[in-house]
């Protein structure tokens, strides 16, 4: 089909040079959540050689979209799709749903697409309109019927099962990460969860955002360890004794602290990777912080703490994934104007701010195989096909509405002297 005007620069810039072949992008151990909740971002055809000109090799989607999922064939971009909330119920009360939905919706687009993963809902344990837990009591039967659909068309080794969370799952005090636990609530729910990730070998995803507490508390939370900077002060964990460079790492481990704390079997062998992750370029008066230079400098940092491949300063063997918030800015997202500018790239194609980061000709995936490669490696004897990286081992307002619930600025704070 014939793409507009403006998409064509972007997609010349990408094919012209900054694009690298598909080999190399596919190696690349960043991933991109491709959001849609715009109508003027350019179309799906256009987004695989934008994603390839930084050197991405993977995109979250948060559905199942027939024309994304075609425009991601033959690309080696790996894509993760999303089971939206409102199928849960369904999805969890018969087994024959859930396979008609793999059959329509992931064999149907196998190989030529590499979809790697199903998100099985968005923060649903924290959402505000389940309040007496009708969807939550769906969400681990669910995940179980997508997989045993997968398990039944032979792509349960190709393909995970996982569900996102919101870091308000934990309880307080989250300070220090080595203290934190889930909410008690909670727990009837995480355990069973628990449990299907260490089973299946998929990965405890979570959405996890410094620049919250940041804009929240930015007289106590340095920007420099908000960002990740290099150097930036570090807070030690008075419980264990280890040292957070940067808050990302001081969540993730306290999230890896709670699975501990939840007892439940299999534990030790569930990873947590970053399913969201990003800072606004720009933002109503009183959101302080969202600036194109501080959301290049986080974005630019996380890249490279990706790159380098290590892990916290907990799980030093396994290397930290995430996912980026978002690709495009996305103009019909309500709310302030921070969730209107989460993108890396504008709406035209172009980029939003400069990234400080170079995309090499092939990262190295020594960490782990890709899907259709034949790993099959995974942390503590697993088996597990999918995601080339994975053998290593609601957004502002959401957080506004749980900030005493969970107060991201009490779990590393530097207090400025």
């Amino acid at each position: 089909m014939a793409l507009a005007a403006p998409y064509l620069l972007a997609l010349f810039l990408a094919v012209a040079g900054l694009a690298t072949p598909a080999a190399a992008t596919s190696a690349s151990q960043v991933g991109l959540n491709y959001g849609r909740v715009a109508d003027n971002i350019p179309p799906p055809e256009a987004v695989p050689a934008i994603v390839a000109s930084i050197g991405v090799g993977r995109v979250r989607i948060y559905d199942a979209d027939s024309r994304v999922l075609h425009a991601f064939a033959n690309t080696g971009i790996e894509v993760v799709v999303g089971l939206p909330d409102q199928c849960l119920a369904s999805m969890a009360a018969d087994p024959n749903e859930a396979l008609a939905w793999v059959r329509a919706n992931i064999q149907a687009y196998l190989p030529a697409t590499k979809i790697a993963a199903v998100i099985v809902g968005n923060e649903v344990l924290t959402n505000a309109n389940d309040t007496g837990y009708a969807l939550a009591r769906c969400l681990v039967p669910a995940m179980e019927n997508i997989h045993s659909a997968l398990a039944s068309l032979g792509l349960d080794g190709t393909v995970a099962v996982t569900t996102s969370h919101s870091l308000a799952v934990l309880a307080v005090p989250s300070y220090p990460p080595s203290a934190t636990v889930f909410r008690r609530e909670l727990l009837p729910f995480i355990c069973p969860l628990i449990e299907f990730h260490a089973r299946t070998g998929s990965p405890f995803f979570v959405n996890a955002y410094p620049y919250f507490a940041y804009e929240q508390e930015s007289s106590q939370v340095a920007l420099g360890y908000a960002r990740l900077d290099p150097g930036a002060a570090s807070v030690t964990d008075p419980g264990s004794g280890l040292c957070y460079t940067n808050l990302l790492y001081a969540q993730i481990d306290a999230v890896y602290h709670a699975i501990a704390a939840a007892g439940a079997d299999g534990a030790k062998r569930v990873m947590v990777w970053v399913s969201e992750t990003g800072w606004p370029s720009a933002g109503d008066p009183n959101e302080i912080g969202a600036t194109p230079e501080n959301a290049g400098k986080y974005n630019s940092n996380l890249m490279k703490l990706v790159a380098a491949n290590k892990g916290t300063p907990l799980m030093p063997g396994t290397p930290l994934r995430a996912y980026i918030f978002a690709l495009f800015n996305e103009d019909q997202k309500p709310g302030p104007t921070s969730e209107r500018n989460y993108g890396l790239f504008k709406a035209d194609g172009t980029p939003a701010y400069h990234l400080d980061i170079t995309v090499p000709p092939q990262n190295d995936t020594s960490s782990g195989g890709g899907p259709g490669d034949g790993s099959t490696s995974a942390p503590d004897g697993g088996s597990s096909g999918y995601f080339s990286i994975s053998s290593a081992a609601e957004m502002r307002s959401h957080w506004q509405r749980n900030l005493k619930v969970f107060t991201l600025a009490t779990l590393a704070v530097v207090v400025f002297n």
